[in-house]
Order: C-alpha cells, then sequence, then structure tokens
C-alpha cells in the first residue's frame, strides 16, 4: 500500500510540475510579445512560480527515487525510474544554474529602459526553458511507462 501512496504522489507531482513547464512554454513564448509585456510576464511569472516550483521539483525527485528503492526488485521499473530521476534533476539543474540566474536579471528591469542585451538575455532564457521542459517530458514519459508496465505485460 505505502509503494502505491508513493506511485500516486510521484505521477501527480510530475504532472503538476512538467504540466506548469508546459504552461511557461505556451505563455513566455517571446515571439510576438513586446518588450513591455515580455518583462511583465516574466517578472509575474518569477514571483508567483518561484516559491513553488523548486519545492515541488525537489519534491518529485524524492518521490521517484522513493519508488525506485521501493520497487528495486522490478529491476526494469528500477532503471525507468533511476532514468526518471536523472531528468527530473537535469531539469532542476538547469533551472538553478541557467534559468535562475536569468531570471535575477530580469527582475532589475525596468520596461521603460531595458538594457542594450535585453534580447540576448531573452533568448538564452528561452532556449534554457525548452531544453528544461524536453527533459521533464522525458522523464514524465519515463515515469508513466514505469509506472505502466506491468498492465502492458499482462
Amino acid at each position: 500500500m505505502f509503494a502505491a501512496i508513493i506511485d500516486f504522489a510521484n505521477l501527480l507531482f510530475a504532472a503538476l510540475l512538467v504540466g506548469a513547464m508546459f504552461a511557461v512554454w505556451l505563455v513566455f513564448n517571446p515571439a510576438g510579445l513586446n518588450a513591455g509585456t515580455y518583462v511583465a510576464l516574466h517578472q509575474q511569472g518569477v514571483r508567483t512560480l518561484h516559491p513553488a516550483l523548486p519545492i515541488l521539483g525537489i519534491a518529485t525527485i524524492l518521490a521517484t527515487v522513493t519508488a525506485a528503492v521501493l520497487g528495486r526488485a522490478d529491476n526494469p521499473r528500477f532503471w525507468w525510474l533511476i532514468a526518471t530521476a536523472l531528468c527530473f534533476a537535469a531539469s532542476g539543474l538547469i533551472t538553478r544554474f541557467l534559468n535562475m540566474p536569468i531570471n535575477a536579471v530580469v527582475m532589475t528591469w525596468n520596461s521603460d529602459s531595458l538594457p542594450s542585451n535585453w534580447m540576448g538575455l531573452r533568448n538564452a532564457w528561452w532556449r534554457w526553458h525548452c531544453l528544461r521542459l524536453l527533459t521533464g517530458l522525458v522523464g514524465f514519459s519515463l515515469l508513466l511507462v514505469a509506472t505502466l508496465k506491468n498492465n502492458w505485460t499482462r
């Protein structure tokens, strides 16, 4: 029963985390946004998402590792879950060391007087976010395989 609770929590946390990444991809796409709108959106996103998403990311990784430990007797499931944890960890590292430093800079901007390199930073943030989303989607897909694989072999 404990393993089922961990699997449920793992799927829920991962769905919320990757869903948030996907929503950011939809809303923060810089194509077609003027400078003022982009800065306002980005700053509001940092203010609202930053408190929750790092905690959700850590909870997702911990739930995935716990599920792997609990399911270590099922060798394929164990390795699917380890790969999942690595993908989610990669998303977290991209966030912490590539996106968050840019977020800190964007939080100092005033849309009336942007620095000359604002588009370069915006584009770099977007590229890192797309990579973060990709690792999150791969991780979530692997988690689904690990969780559902027994249903496919019956």
